[in-house]
């Protein structure tokens, strides 16, 4: 490939670089209304509600993340670990 080749390969790359970005940028404009709803419902309340679940998740999340390291460091399944089995 000789160098003017490559030059217009880059420019081509360069040009849908510019257009995934424009993509990228139109598609987070039009969820910015949808977001604001969101945010809007996010708030807390009691009983079974958005917030609640959402907290609930990132919970479990955190204990999920918490077994497996438990797992990698003590090189023992969790039920091991714990004493459940045997």
């Amino acid at each position: 490939m000789n160098p003017s080749e490559k030059s217009n390969s880059i420019n081509e790359e360069n040009e849908n670089n510019i257009e995934i970005d424009q993509i990228k940028d139109n598609n987070c404009s039009s969820g910015d209304e949808n977001n604001q709803k969101t945010l809007e419902d996010d708030k807390y309340v009691f009983g079974w509600g958005q917030y609640s679940e959402i907290t609930n998740g990132r919970f479990a999340m955190i204990g999920f993340a918490a077994i497996i390291l438990i797992e990698i460091i003590s090189k023992t399944s969790f039920l091991d670990w714990v004493g459940i089995t045997h």
